[in-house]
């Protein structure tokens, strides 16, 4: 069985609570106000993103692209004086991302350089550790994939937006609740 054949759409009231629970979250460990309203934003973004990409394999730009856009303008509201960090750590994730897309459209999707783009608007630097947890999690789904399909799994795409997101949280919530920030 393939990883295309595995995929399955979650159900809307799932997702949902999914959803809303990661905004909550999100929401409670950030300082009350403009931060923790961003924050559970972008949660509930990263989940909906993460469910779409597991079950079509691809990240539509009509919620990638909005939300980084709504994120960078949240961005300059509520903290003005890192405005340029966040638009520079913007760049800099979807570039990283767009290198191996570049090299092949097969390492790389260009949904996931444009969720680079969201994740560096919404976490500013911190793009650049929720990566790095993004590929540490893939690394053994991937070999796992291998071992299990054989041949056929070298040319199997995985979705990385899932492993995105999962970064992306770890980065969002874990130091504010373990008391290593703000």
């Amino acid at each position: 069985m393939s990883v295309a054949d595995q995929r399955t759409q979650l159900p809307a009231g799932v997702l949902a609570a999914s959803a809303v629970s990661a905004a909550a979250l999100a929401f409670a460990v950030h300082p009350l106000g403009g931060e923790a309203v961003i924050a559970g934003f972008v949660a509930a973004v990263l989940v909906v993103i993460a469910a779409v990409d597991l079950r079509t394999l691809t990240i539509p730009n009509r919620i990638v692209l909005p939300a980084t856009a709504i994120v960078l303008v949240g961005d300059l509201v509520v903290v003005p004086g890192r405005a340029p960090e966040f638009l520079l750590a913007a760049l800099v994730g979807g570039g990283v991302l767009l290198l191996p897309n570049l090299i092949s459209s097969s390492l790389m999707g260009m949904g996931d350089v444009k969720l680079g783009l969201l994740l560096g608007a919404a976490l500013g630097w911190g793009v650049l550790g929720a990566l790095m947890i993004a590929f540490l999690a893939l690394f053994p789904f991937a070999v796992g994939a291998l071992i299990r399909g054989g041949r056929q799994a070298k040319t199997a795409a995985l979705p990385f937006g899932p492993f995105m997101a999962f970064g992306a949280l770890v980065v969002l919530v874990a130091p504010r609740l373990l008391g290593l920030s703000g």
